[in-house]
């Protein structure tokens, strides 16, 4: 067949750009996903395609081609909007611990919880002496809350200079919001919460199936609840996630072979100094190396290994001057270019729990934590001490740590909801250069929440100090004192 010749001198476009939303009210998300899938196969557009989309076409198209043929990347079209309410920080954890989703969760920085909002797990159903002293215990931690905040309002409210012309409403609030921020120390990881997530069906499918894997009950619950009102949005696309035998597996033969080598997993006494601790367990001995190749191989069309030779026999100093050149124009909001990815950093942190949580809204990284523990204490916020308020912690918080290990002698898992964010969490962590830029810049500035400005600005020192070069263009809205001159800006 002829194809007619363009009409390459004509002032016109032949196909003229269009940038148009598919409205999510006149089709389903489903729907959707199919009228960007067929693309690939069809020449109309999108709005011409999406007209000629039932419902039920929708559904046999996802039954043949994403659950049988699996081509999974059709899901990432569908979206789903998820309220859950009411659940506790510790499966939210679990549910929040996908990449590629959003999630924003209720706040206990600025809202003060009720009394009785903690959630008491049923593995201690059999067990009711048990489940009473977990209630005691986490009812005491609660009333501590209480009392800490008003002790650190009281405290607060003599020691705060006021703001000028603050009046009495604001100044108040102000303080309130500092003391809840620091109390919510002693709150357990029972506390329930609130949590609106944005997936596609792929990623919540994966949500859905970890958490059905999990051996904690509220978790499972957690994950049948995901599917069953996922499946309200997207009937086809995750009607078949459900618990993965090897994600299960897998976690009693690494728990398995821990033991057999002796590694213990939980011991009083284990670590009894409430400050976090960094360390940097890895780095890249040959970054410079890394870097200055990846950014010449984009713009040759030699093979890397070709690259890295002519690389390598370059001075350190000309390697170091591409790497400059390519960085010197990067402003404060600017992310550093994807060549940076290639050189990884991996450290080792105990932290609170409290900061812990802030720590994995990084998803971008890998973090791999260990169960959460009472065996390597906890640490007192900065506005209790000064409030002279330490015993008044520790009292509130030792009923706690008597209960998990009573509790964590019929579950482990269930004995979790017992630590409060004040308590360390080993966490293992592989970042890569870029992520670091973007991590240290956040959160080491004095507008970084306390919890986690300290292990981060530890982190920063770290690498700094092992590769001083990468990070002399990082834009900080805080420089440390022991920053190497000169600050570039």
């Amino acid at each position: 067949m002829t194809q007619p010749k363009p009409d390459i001198g004509a002032d016109r476009q032949v196909y003229p750009r269009r940038v148009y939303p598919l409205d999510a009210h006149d089709l389903t998300e489903e729907q959707i996903a199919v009228a960007f899938a067929m693309t690939s196969r069809r020449p109309e557009a999108f709005d011409e395609i999406a007209e000629k989309v039932s419902q039920e076409k929708a559904a046999d198209f996802h039954e043949r081609w994403v659950l049988g043929y699996g081509h999974s990347s059709v899901a990432e079209h569908a979206v789903v909007h998820l309220a859950v309410e009411n659940v506790s920080r510790l499966a939210v954890d679990s549910l929040e611990d996908n990449r590629l989703a959003s999630y924003t969760e209720k706040s206990s920085r600025y809202q003060v919880m009720p009394g009785d909002y903690y959630y008491v797990p049923r593995e201690l159903d059999d067990h009711s002496d048990l489940k009473k002293e977990y209630e005691e215990a986490c009812q005491a931690l609660f009333q501590g809350y209480f009392k800490l905040i008003d002790g650190c309002v009281e405290y607060l409210r003599e020691t705060t200079p006021r703001i000028a012309t603050e009046r009495d409403g604001a100044f108040n609030g102000r303080i309130s919001r500092i003391a809840t921020d620091h109390c919510r120390a002693v709150l357990p990881a029972a506390t329930l919460t609130n949590v609106g997530v944005t997936a596609n069906a792929r990623t919540l499918e994966h949500a859905i199936s970890k958490l059905a894997s999990s051996d904690l009950l509220e978790e499972q619950s957690l994950g049948d609840a995901v599917r069953e009102q996922g499946k309200l949005v997207t009937p086809t696309l995750i009607k078949y996630a459900e618990r993965v035998e090897y994600l299960a597996d897998a976690l009693r033969i690494q728990s398995n072979y821990a033991r057999k080598l002796g590694l213990p997993d939980d011991q009083p006494g284990l670590f009894n100094n409430g400050d976090p601790e960094v360390r940097l367990v890895h780095w890249d001995r040959k970054g410079e190396e890394k870097l200055a190749a990846a950014l010449l191989y984009r713009h040759s069309n030699l093979s890397y290994d070709q690259v890295w030779k002519r690389v390598e026999d370059l001075a350190s100093e000309s390697r170091q001057a591409i790497i400059d050149e390519s960085v010197a124009g990067l402003g404060p909001h600017d992310a550093p270019l994807r060549e940076f990815e290639v050189v990884d950093y991996s450290f080792e942190f105990l932290m609170d729990y409290g900061a812990y949580r802030e720590f994995k809204r990084h998803r971008m990284m890998t973090y791999l934590p260990q169960p959460l523990t009472v065996a390597h204490g906890f640490r007192i916020p900065t506005v209790v001490a000064q409030a002279g308020l330490e015993s008044e912690f520790r009292q509130t918080v030792a009923p706690a740590e008597e209960a998990y290990w009573e509790v964590r002698k019929i579950s482990p898992l269930a004995a979790q909801y017992l630590v409060t964010h004040a308590h360390n969490r080993r966490v293992m962590t592989k970042m890569n250069l870029r992520e670091c830029f973007h991590l240290f810049k956040l959160r080491t500035s004095d507008e970084a929440h306390f919890s986690i400005r300290e292990p981060m600005q530890e982190a920063m020192r770290l690498a700094v100090e092992v590769q001083p070069q990468f990070f002399r263009y990082l834009k900080l809205r805080n420089y440390p004192e022991w920053w190497p001159e000169p600050v570039i800006g």
